[in-house]
C-alpha cells in the first residue's frame, strides 16, 4: 500500500483550489434568484396538479358530492 504525505496532499488541495474558477458576487445573486423562481413556480405547479387530482378522485369515489 501506498504511503501518502500529508504535506504533499495538502500542498496538491491547494493547487487544485487555485485552478477554480469562482463566480462574482452579480453571479451569485442572479443563481439565487432563478433557483427561487423555478422552486415557486413548481411548487405552485405541483400544488395545482395535486387539487386537481384530489378532486378528480374524489369524484370519481363519490366523496365529493
Amino acid at each position: 500500500m501506498a504511503k501518502y504525505n500529508p504535506i504533499e496532499f495538502i500542498q496538491e488541495v491547494r493547487a487544485e483550489v487555485a485552478k477554480v474558477t469562482w463566480p462574482t458576487t452579480k453571479e451569485v445573486w442572479i443563481t439565487t434568484v432563478a433557483v427561487i423562481i423555478m422552486v415557486t413556480l413548481a411548487s405552485l405547479f405541483f400544488t395545482a396538479a395535486d387539487q386537481i387530482i384530489s378532486w378528480i378522485i374524489k369524484q370519481i369515489l363519490g366523496i365529493g358530492l
